[in-house]
């Protein structure tokens, strides 16, 4: 898949959480937020098959439960 860069306004703190990830939490985040932004601008998509896919990405790429409740807990 072709890539492009997208930048979007977003709270600083979440700016620092993101920049202070390891190369492979920011890898696996940028996965999450590809697949809810295609989700919600996909119309054919349902909000299962979007949440099942993002799971099943995010599995392969060794992101845990664990782990992104750690990375979306800010401050």
């Amino acid at each position: 898949m072709e890539t492009e860069t997208l930048t979007l306004q977003v709270d600083a703190d979440l700016v620092q959480a993101y920049r202070s990830a390891s190369a492979r939490e920011q890898s696996n985040l940028q996965l999450l937020l590809t697949l809810c932004l295609r989700g919600l601008l996909t119309q054919s998509t349902s909000l299962k098959s979007l949440m099942d896919e993002m799971g099943e990405k995010a599995q392969e790429r060794g992101l845990t439960a664990e782990k992104l409740e750690n990375l979306l807990r800010v401050g």
